[in-house]
């Protein structure tokens, strides 16, 4: 059976470890009052949007190659399952492809039979394919938007 994880994949010129810098400079492209630190092994963040919140901890770190996040809790008022994202986890993968850095983005877990899915995935697409391509991009992301 085909793997049914949402996930993104972005190209850019830019180098591993401007990627790298990038994904774990959370405020910068997802949402500015993130909570707690983003960056070392076992760190634990909130991403707060005031009526609903997701709290992580990074379970993995390789500079320059992968970030991993494991979602501790999470509240979505408006879903069937408000808790819907807590166990799943959030994979950034760092690879060149050509004279490009790749970052494929993997929310493992999070799959249509989710009742948050269409909408989660939309939100996942814009943050990744455009907030944190802008950021690596051109230095400046879109947090806080509501994709």
């Amino acid at each position: 059976m085909e793997n049914q994880d949402f996930s993104t994949t972005i190209l850019v010129d830019q180098s591993p470890q401007e990627v790298f810098n990038a994904v774990n400079n959370v405020r910068a492209w997802w949402s500015a009052t993130t909570k707690g630190n983003t960056v070392n092994l076992h760190d634990e963040f909130m991403v707060d949007f005031g009526s609903h919140w997701w709290a992580l901890r990074i379970i993995e770190t390789v500079p320059d190659q992968k970030v991993g996040w494991q979602v501790s809790g999470s509240y979505m008022p408006w879903n069937e399952d408000q808790y819907e994202w807590t166990g799943t986890t959030v994979n950034f993968e760092i690879s060149r492809s050509g004279t490009q850095t790749k970052l494929r983005f993997i929310h493992s877990g999070l799959v249509p039979q989710f009742s948050c899915f269409q909408g989660c995935s939309k939100g996942w697409a814009g943050y990744i394919n455009i907030s944190l391509k802008n950021l690596i991009t051109t230095g400046i992301g879109t947090p806080d938007f509501p994709y």
